[in-house]
């Protein structure tokens, strides 16, 4: 099965958004693997805008261990795709009605 998150989305239209307590935020807005595969690779990668407390509020885009997403942030919003993939079972709003709202 094709990676269906492999095409890379522009900043305001996310595949999924996750924050933290801390003041980040990261929209991932690419995967270069399957979730099957990211399981097995420890430096599974994706592709971020994130903002945090020393990026002023703007965000900055690059690559990050798909790992440090999931264990220092909460996933506040997803596509249904990306909640079927990542999160069975949950309901979340999706990015655009999360960002709508902040």
């Amino acid at each position: 099965m094709p990676n269906q998150f492999a095409k890379t989305r522009p900043v305001t239209q996310p595949y999924a958004i996750y924050e933290s307590p801390r003041g980040w935020t990261w929209h991932v807005c690419k995967t270069y693997k399957t979730p099957a595969s990211e399981a097995k690779d420890h430096y599974a990668r994706w592709f971020v805008w994130a903002t945090s407390p020393y990026t002023g509020g703007s965000f900055e885009g690059g690559d990050t261990y798909k790992r440090d997403v999931v264990n220092l942030g909460r996933l506040v919003a997803a596509d249904p795709a990306w909640l079927e993939a990542y999160a069975p079972g949950r309901t979340l709003p999706t990015p655009a009605e999360h960002l709508a709202t902040v």
